[in-house]
């Protein structure tokens, strides 16, 4: 959806927008294709009451370590795609936002969220999963290194306020407002010169691309054992069992 010079991609994967690889890869093919299409920002929505509901893992639990450890791939991909675009983008995230929902939002220049009864935090420590590096960096760079500790550590979820207060959203809005003001913030950072404020963006943002270089095979390997291991197991099926009794 084109707002002007601001296209918007919204996530349609019912019913919780669950982020498989099918979904990430599209997602990327669509951020590139925004930049070859000239346009000059993007904002990431999702549905009224659900951004993203993270990971799909009743559907990653399905995958062996090669399928496991492509999804990671794939995943890492993605944020490496949204940390370095060429352009600046936005997240719009339009109710829940957990685990994988608030990580594609760290990326983003910029996050609105949705008043109303909503979580958005990194909660993978409560799954059993230990917060790779790469996303526990781009937790400090955005909220500051003791709030990232007491964030990822607890693997805490939080409302709107809370997310405020502590930084890890910019704006709050009604869920009718969300998707209207991230665009408009959009639209008025591309008011400035632009190849003074992109590059002004770019050193800004070098540490979320310095992030990913050290997430070479060997950190891969140990995620993909992690993910493996008998306590994340235990518990990721578990959270699967309870999901599926809610769909």
């Amino acid at each position: 959806i084109d707002h002007g010079a601001v296209r918007e991609l919204r996530l349609a994967r019912p019913p919780v927008n669950a982020l498989d690889p099918a979904l990430m890869s599209a997602l990327r093919g669509a951020l590139a294709a925004a930049v070859q299409e000239r346009r000059e920002a993007v904002v990431l929505s999702g549905a009224p009451g659900r951004f993203s509901g993270g990971l799909d893992v009743p559907a990653l639990l399905k995958l062996d370590r090669e399928g496991i450890r492509a999804a990671w791939t794939e995943f890492f991909g993605l944020m490496r795609d949204i940390a370095t675009s060429d352009i600046p983008t936005v997240a719009a995230l339009t109710g829940h936002s957990p685990a994988g929902g608030t990580v594609l939002a760290l990326f983003t220049d910029f996050r609105v969220m949705a008043e109303g009864p909503f979580m958005v935090g990194l909660n993978e420590v409560q799954v059993g999963l230990a917060v790779p590096a790469v996303l526990l960096q781009a937790l400090t760079y955005v909220v500051g290194s003791r709030q990232a500790e007491r964030l990822a550590v607890g693997g805490l979820l939080m409302g709107p306020a809370e997310a405020l207060r502590c930084g890890l959203v910019d704006q709050l809005a009604s869920v009718e407002e969300v998707i209207p003001r991230a665009v408009a913030w959009a639209q008025e950072l591309l008011t400035r010169p632009r190849a003074a404020m992109l590059a002004t963006r770019r050193l800004a943002r070098r540490p979320l691309a310095r992030a990913f270089d050290e997430l070479d095979a060997r950190a891969l390997d140990a995620i993909v054992d992690q993910w493996f291991a008998p306590e994340p197991q235990a518990t990721l099926r578990a959270l699967a069992a309870r999901l599926k009794k809610t769909e």
